[in-house]
C-alpha cells in the first residue's frame, strides 16, 4: 500500500493547490507549466503526508525531530508561530547541596 489515508489526503489538497496554479497558466497559455504545478505540489503533499524527518548532522533542528512525521513537525512549527513564538521553560528547583 502505497497511500495511507493521511498521505492521501495532503496529496489531494496540494493538487488542488497545483489546479488553482493550472488555471492562473492555463488563462495565459502557459498549460504545460499548469500540469507540472499539480505535479509538483501531490509530489509536496505525498512527502509531507508519507516521510519521517531523517537525521542529517550538519542541521541541529533534524537532530531534535529525528524520525517524527514531516506533518507534525509543519502542524507544531504553524501552532508555535500562532502563539507568537512563546516558550514556556519549567526550570527544575536546585537544592542547596548541588550548588557551589
Amino acid at each position: 500500500m502505497i497511500f495511507s489515508t493521511k498521505a492521501l489526503i495532503l496529496t489531494v489538497a496540494m493538487a488542488l493547490v497545483g489546479f488553482i496554479l493550472y488555471l492562473v497558466f492555463a488563462m495565459v497559455g502557459l498549460k504545460i507549466v499548469g500540469i507540472i504545478s499539480i505535479a509538483i505540489f501531490a509530489l509536496i503533499g505525498f512527502v509531507i503526508g508519507t516521510f519521517k524527518m531523517p537525521r542529517i548532522e550538519s542541521f541541529k533542528v533534524s537532530k531534535q525531530t529525528e524520525g517524527e512525521n514531516l506533518d507534525d513537525i509543519i502542524k507544531r512549527a504553524i501552532k508555535f508561530k500562532l502563539k507568537k513564538n512563546k516558550i514556556y521553560v519549567y526550570a527544575k528547583e536546585e537544592k542547596d547541596n548541588d550548588v557551589k
